[in-house]
């Protein structure tokens, strides 16, 4: 199976807050990270229990483990996790350990051995540091206080075409990389030393944060904290000293980023040349093909929707968001009263109100969603209806649309008094998402360039014999590929294919060799009430963004016949999908999923994919099919390269699956 591109910049959190990471050491790894490598990269959070059942290496660009305290690490990780994080290192993975992952990754880490109320001092197994990670390099630390904080002063090592320089950085309680320069011929560099005196013992050097080779991968561990990002810091919490560190901190935030740019780029990770500004959410406008028909649904919400005392502010308040309505073209005015914080980062955006336009005489103008031309959405969505054999009629008739939001399943499918009041087919798309969703671990940049939608299905029980649940999954992602191919002549040839259980790949037109990237992805959250699986079918797919993998507009640029396709239009794109989406539905409510076999086997990659199977022993298997009752994945045993008889059926859910590795496990 050729390779695939991986994407994603995982940074460990745990579950409870003081249980190892800790929340504003997670926090500020997500800033900075997002900052520096949007939109190349997917920089998200991963649980311990991710890390240990899911395969997340073949995807993973890097694995970041925060600052909190390293023996909760070790309980997590010892044994099965950090063999797992060593392999994944050792094939060419990159590693970054700030603070307590520093001492955490080092073979051994003495802190505070003197204090017996703080002291921690052993082995460690990863070792990516062959030495001792020894501290707190300066006195003072005390957990869950900033009374051991101080602005560091760093000396930075030339790298690469850096050269060196000094900066202040926020310090906490961090190690020092005893006799680090040693180690230089085993793969061992001193990126940053401290400038100060230190209170232990540092050998040859004042190592305060090391590049350390290991197998074909690399690994970056700090004592300081050059992920923190000083105007994020609180002065208030520990005195006019603490004031005057942040302030330091915050007059040499340019140095901080020039280095953590260098320290990206020293393992290989493609850095954005421009600091990417935090989002903001924006409006959301709610329309429909026939205008007049917005207020018949408003109509429906009645008995949902409060409004305050005087009048004045009408909203639907719901178990996840907040939507305030408002009737027409948005008013500047009370925008700009409502707009995010400017440290909207830092902030929980479910909590941030959701302003609802409602559009009941007309479309949203240009200036009012200068992303999305409705009237070029409708006006192809009745051009592709009119074309079918099937007379569809549901999806995309009423529309929501935002320009920013957070995740268009999540504001549907997380606020269910909403949801089962809207009609069946709606769907809400969106130009960025900021907290997309994606199965398992996985997670779904989606930058501008990307088409973004969740579509309403409201799916009766009386269906479930002949059309069972599981399959619409299928359904969509053959909607998406065969939307694509059929967008206009000469985009049956776009290179898209179909990655069980529901991505969407294509080969990368970049790529010498044949390489796989993910262009798409498919998630479907589904809820029961009144005899209805009440399901939101969410779907996002990069159309002219070239990163972070490739786009379809990419793919047609290196067909043979690019100069002759017609434009890639996103509006027009997303109703070919929903008439084509709605074409498949009707016809597997009538004769369940059997017709679509041969299209779905077409697309997808793992035709007589030869599999190695953990949850029996290391069997090696072919897939087969999917199972045409529950829509299981077949897989057949082979002895010798030949077929024994025996099948096993595996569920999505039940089971972990790295197809590029070709191996699947079971979740436990």
């Amino acid at each position: 199976m050729p390779p695939v591109k991986p994407i994603n910049v995982l940074v460990y959190a745990a579950l409870i807050s003081g249980t190892g990471t800790t929340a504003d050491s997670v926090r500020h790894c997500l800033h900075s990270f997002r900052r520096l490598l949007s939109p190349h990269f997917a920089v998200s959070t991963v649980t311990a229990e991710a890390i240990l059942k899911e395969p997340w290496m073949s995807s993973c660009a890097l694995l970041v483990i925060p600052g909190g305290a390293d023996l909760p690490y070790c309980k997590e990780f010892n044994g099965a996790g950090n063999r797992k994080i060593s392999q994944y290192v050792r094939q060419g993975g990159a590693f970054i350990g700030f603070c307590a992952g520093g001492y955490y990754a080092s073979k051994r880490c003495e802190f505070e051995p003197e204090n017996t109320r703080l002291a921690v001092v052993g082995s460690r197994e990863l070792a990516f540091f062959p030495d001792t990670c020894r501290g707190a390099a300066f006195t003072g630390f005390q957990y869950g206080s900033e009374s051991g904080a101080r602005a560091a002063k760093l000396a930075v090592h030339k790298m690469g075409q850096t050269e060196g320089f000094s900066f202040r950085t926020y310090f906490n309680g961090g190690g020092v990389f005893v006799d680090a320069e040693k180690y230089r011929d085993r793969g061992v560099e001193v990126l940053a030393s401290y400038e100060e005196d230190l209170d232990v013992d540092g050998g040859d050097g004042k190592a305060a944060v090391v590049y350390c080779k290991f197998g074909d991968g690399g690994a970056i561990l700090t004592g300081p904290h050059p992920e923190f990002v000083g105007a994020h810091l609180n002065k208030s919490n520990c005195g006019p000293e603490y004031a005057e560190i942040v302030d330091a901190v915050i007059a040499d935030e340019e140095k901080r980023l020039k280095f953590l740019r260098s320290m990206l780029a020293k393992l290989g990770l493609k850095v954005s040349e421009t600091n990417v500004p935090p989002p903001r959410l924006s409006r959301v406008h709610l329309t429909a093909l026939h205008p007049p028909d917005v207020a018949h649904l408003v109509d429906r919400l009645q008995d949902i929707i409060t409004t305050d005392g005087e009048g004045a502010i009408t909203e639907i308040v719901e178990e996840n968001d907040t939507f305030v309505l408002h009737q027409g073209s948005p008013n500047q005015t009370v925008e700009e009263a409502t707009a995010d914080p400017e440290d909207d980062s830092f902030i929980d955006y479910n909590k941030v109100p959701k302003h609802l336009y409602i559009h009941s005489s007309g479309l949203p103008s240009s200036e009012s969603t200068p992303f999305f031309n409705h009237n070029v959405f409708y006006e192809s969505l009745q051009t592709y209806r009119s074309q079918s054999r099937f007379s569809p009629s549901q999806f995309g008739t009423f529309m929501l649309y935002g320009e920013t939001v957070t995740s268009t399943n999540t504001l549907l499918d997380k606020n269910p008094r909403l949801l089962t009041r809207l009609p069946n087919g709606l769907t809400f798309a969106a130009t960025t998402q900021v907290a997309g969703r994606g199965r398992g671990n996985n997670v779904w940049i989606a930058p501008p360039g990307c088409m973004i939608f969740s579509t309403i299905i409201q799916h009766h029980q009386s269906l479930a014999s002949v059309a069972p649940v599981v399959f619409i999954q299928y359904l969509v992602g053959l909607a998406l590929v065969e939307g694509v191919k059929s967008y206009a002549p000469g985009y049956e040839s776009m290179p898209v294919r179909l990655k069980w259980p529901n991505d969407i790949y294509a080969r990368d037109p970049s790529a010498a060799t044949e390489t796989y990237v993910k262009i798409g992805g498919i998630l479907v959250n589904s809820s029961y009430q009144d005899n209805q699986f009440h399901l939101v079918v969410g779907a996002g797919i990069n159309t002219h963004n070239a990163a972070p993998t490739t786009s379809l507009s990419a793919l047609g640029n290196a067909l043979p016949n690019a100069s002759s396709l017609a434009p890639l239009v996103q509006e027009r794109l997303l109703a070919r999908v929903l008439v084509t989406f709605e074409e498949l539905y009707l016809r597997f409510c009538r004769s369940g999923w059997e017709p679509f076999e041969a299209a779905y086997y077409r697309h997808w990659l793992h035709s007589g994919q030869v599999v190695t199977l953990e949850m029996e022993g290391g069997a090696r298997g072919r897939v087969v099919g999917v199972s045409r009752d529950w829509g299981l994945l077949k897989v057949e045993e082979l002895r010798d390269e030949r077929p024994t008889g025996k099948v096993w059926s595996l569920m999505s859910d039940g089971n972990s699956f790295d197809f590029f590795r070709g191996l699947l496990k079971r979740k436990t």
